[in-house]
């Protein structure tokens, strides 16, 4: 039997395992430069240029105001965390936001950054690392990610610090993820899908290597519960879990997100909470 350590994984691998964060920690930054126009070749048209959609079961800011209504955003500064191609933060600065997008990868700033042309709307595009955010403090009223970042992070804890260092008091941080409970499930839209195959509590993140043992993506799991202990611990007051149904209009299939598993199994959880003063 193949022994696999922490800190080593074996060659071609596909699956779940430990994983030291120090070997996935540049993984991100690359798969997303060398997937990035694929990705948007995939699900671009569902996410659109200027649309802030939050999740694959279609809910929009404009409908959900989770960051606050279009009035009340309207002069705030506000951060988008592992924003892609910035198409939520494109909606929020025509809607009179001052918004910045920030990603780890500069193939999707320059997807971004293409997207700014096309649709006439200028945003402010930072290449960073959630970790070690590049803004000083307080200086965002709000920030958000929809799908962005912290799936692809080991250290929630010192992304979620970053997150209240640059906002200030009151300000909001809305995220949103796959839902914790999909991860005892197999990721396929179809009946295999809808069959627990794993533990809820396996905290093992999914990691693919290459044929020298590197770690070329990593996805990492957490419970609501590490979620919530994790707001807390940071500074944050947790205000809401939304977790949208899926609408009988949405046909979109997208990866393991399908119309059969949404209208029996949550698929998104998007998390609302307020630094503290």
């Amino acid at each position: 039997m193949l022994t696999m350590t922490r800190s080593r994984l074996p060659a071609n691998f596909t699956g779940y395992s430990p994983a030291e964060p120090s070997a996935t920690r540049g993984a991100g930054r690359s798969w997303w430069d060398a997937n990035a126009r694929e990705y948007l070749a995939d699900h671009g048209e569902f996410l659109a240029e200027t649309k802030f959609v939050w999740c694959p079961e279609g809910l929009t800011e404009p409908e959900a105001a989770l960051l606050g209504t279009v009035t009340e955003l309207i002069g705030k500064d506000v951060l988008e965390v592992g924003c892609g191609a910035a198409q939520c933060s494109r909606w929020l600065t025509a809607n009179g936001v001052r918004a910045v997008a920030l990603d780890i990868s500069q193939a999707m700033l320059d997807e971004a950054s293409a997207m700014n042309r096309s649709a006439q709307i200028e945003v402010p595009l930072v290449l960073g690392d959630a970790r070690e955010l590049p803004f000083a403090e307080a200086s965002f009223d709000h920030a958000f990610t929809a799908y962005g970042a912290l799936p692809f992070v080991a250290e929630l804890n010192q992304v979620f610090l970053e997150i209240s260092r640059v906002l200030r008091p009151g300000g909001r941080w809305v995220f949103s993820v796959t839902h914790p409970v999909r991860w005892a499930f197999p990721d396929a839209p179809g009946e295999s899908g809808l069959t627990v195959s794993k533990s809820y509590f396996d905290r093992d993140p999914y990691v693919e290597t290459s044929a020298r043992g590197e770690v070329t993506y990593a996805e990492y799991h957490r419970t609501i519960g590490d979620y919530v202990r994790a707001l807390t611990r940071t500074g944050f007051t947790l205000l809401d879990i939304v977790e949208p149904e899926w609408p009988e209009d949405n046909d979109n299939v997208w990866g393991g997100w399908s119309p059969l598993r949404g209208r029996v199994i949550p698929g998104t959880a998007i998390f609302v909470a307020r630094r503290s003063a």
